[in-house]
């Protein structure tokens, strides 16, 4: 009984002293925040991808607070306050990528970590990888533009390719031809040829590579030389070339968004930038590319429809422009197996499509002897050599002629697709000698008429392929230098075929 009372008495001393001591301190302290607070209107901030602003509100009890972003893409227009509420503007320029992107921003009171707010901010992808380019569409304008690609196949007579010139890498000159002037244009007409194809390079020739952006300068001399043409009444295809491979190596679906959009980026500012030309300017979509199969058919499809859509979306003359697909790697055979369909267009009878010729390649092409086969320098009948059987043609001489262009002629011509023979030639090795050389400069000939014979009896529309070359394995009609006829044996046989 004693020990539970002394217990007792303790408890009761206990609470008394507690109650003194809480009395003292309230008489003579003011009672501190151990925790600061700092807050923000908002914890998390979402920007379209074409980039904006956000507003929000920081509220802090303490001396100052500072903040830094995570990512330099995102920028505050307060970085350091020490004001209790304080509005802070998040700015956030576009998204160059097709991949969202995500920022931090850390706001922190007083140096401390333990007393900090944070907020995200988050910016979507681009929707296209390049923007658009179709800033100034017109109504469309038919004049100048009645003829359909039928109508159109029928003016064009016999063409010409300035190869090696305006899609060379490094520049016009890299590949060792002169500038292109008028007046080599003007002795191409004067010497039996309406139409031109100008081969060119876009890629290498950008402003703003991120953007696929191509230089102002680039696309006016690109302009400048279409008028040259244009101005001599002759008709003129104007193309995306072998441009670094970009698209022609490509033809995949692991590269066909990518390729979609350049492709789209491309032709909107090619087409706006020459949509004042009437019915002379052609349209190209590609060059050669390489496709195998069905499904690589596909994505080149699918390039093929991007171009006619950039195109046409731009209006103007455009809206009637005829225009011309690729078959796959630009092959006859691969073509005819292949290129079951053609992508749509929302004007009817305005395409054409495009094959070269190059066969047999070792008699146009093949520069040594290989050891699975020796070069051709003799080409069809009555011209092949006695003294030197070994280089005589085996194949691909006047029967596979016939045979490839009509098929090309059962497969689209009949069904009222031209098709333009956008390259075809044969190389002239002037490092041969005597009779021998004598022979082989007329079996390139025979070859040369015999192709453009062909193409004409077949609806096809032939054009040379000219790289400029004087030399042995050369393929020059003209000499660009002083813009006179070089190869007169060749040139002869070109334009007789057209009889």
């Amino acid at each position: 009984m004693k020990n539970h009372l002394i217990k007792v008495l303790g408890f009761f001393t206990l609470i008394i002293a507690i109650f003194s001591c809480s009395s003292d301190r309230d008489s003579t302290e003011t009672p501190t925040v151990e925790n600061k607070a700092i807050t923000a209107s908002e914890t998390s901030v979402s920007i379209p991808e074409a980039g904006g602003t956000s507003t929000v509100k920081i509220t802090m009890t303490g001396k100052e607070w500072v903040a830094v972003s995570s990512q330099d893409w995102c920028k505050l227009s307060v970085t350091n306050s020490s004001s209790e509420s304080q509005d802070v503007t998040i700015t956030v320029p576009a998204n160059p990528d097709l991949i969202a992107r995500e920022a931090t921003l850390t706001f922190v009171a007083d140096g401390s970590s333990q007393k900090s707010v944070k907020i995200t901010v988050s910016q979507a992808g681009r929707t296209t990888l390049y923007p658009s380019y179709n800033t100034n569409p017109i109504a469309a304008d038919a004049s100048g533009m009645s003829s359909d690609a039928i109508t159109l196949a029928s003016k064009i007579k016999l063409g010409w390719n300035i190869g090696n010139a305006l899609e060379a890498t490094g520049g016009e000159t890299a590949w060792g031809n002169p500038k292109t002037t008028k007046a080599l244009i003007d002795v191409v007409k004067a010497n039996g040829f309406n139409a031109i194809r100008i081969p060119c390079s876009w890629n290498q020739y950008l402003e703003n590579s991120a953007n696929a952006q191509i230089k102002t300068e680039w696309l006016n001399r690109v302009k400048e030389v279409v008028k040259y043409c244009v101005d001599n009444d002759m008709y003129v295809i104007l193309n995306i070339h072998w441009d670094g491979g970009w698209l022609e190596n490509n033809c995949t679906e692991a590269k066909k968004v990518e390729n979609n959009a350049k492709q789209k980026a491309f032709w909107e500012q090619i087409a706006t930038n020459l949509r004042d030309f009437d019915e002379h300017l052609l349209f190209a979509s590609a060059n050669e590319p390489n496709v195998d199969d069905a499904t690589q058919m596909a994505v080149l499809n699918s390039y093929h429809q991007t171009f006619i859509d950039a195109v046409r979306s731009t209006g103007g003359k455009n809206a009637y422009r005829n225009l011309i697909i690729q078959g796959p790697a630009t092959d006859i055979e691969k073509t005819n197996k292949l290129m079951t369909t053609l992508p749509t267009d929302k004007l009817a009878n305005r395409l054409m499509v495009e094959v070269h010729y190059y066969t047999p390649y070792q008699f146009c092409l093949m520069e040594k002897d290989a050891d699975w086969g020796k070069m051709f320098y003799y080409w069809g009948a009555g011209f092949h050599s006695t003294t030197d059987t070994a280089h005589n043609a085996t194949w691909g001489e006047e029967a596979d002629v016939d045979k490839f262009f009509k098929s090309m002629k059962t497969q689209f011509v009949d069904k009222g697709i031209p098709v333009v023979l956008g390259e075809f030639g044969a190389i002239r090795r002037t490092s041969l000698t005597g009779d021998d050389l004598t022979l082989h400069l007329n079996s390139r000939a025979h070859y040369l008429n015999y192709v453009v014979k062909q193409a004409k009896a077949n609806g096809m529309l032939p054009f040379y392929w000219d790289a400029g070359g004087m030399g042995d394995n050369g393929s020059a009609l003209f000499n660009r230098n002083n813009n006179t006829v070089f190869d007169s044996q060749a040139l002869t046989a070109l334009v007789n075929g057209l009889k």
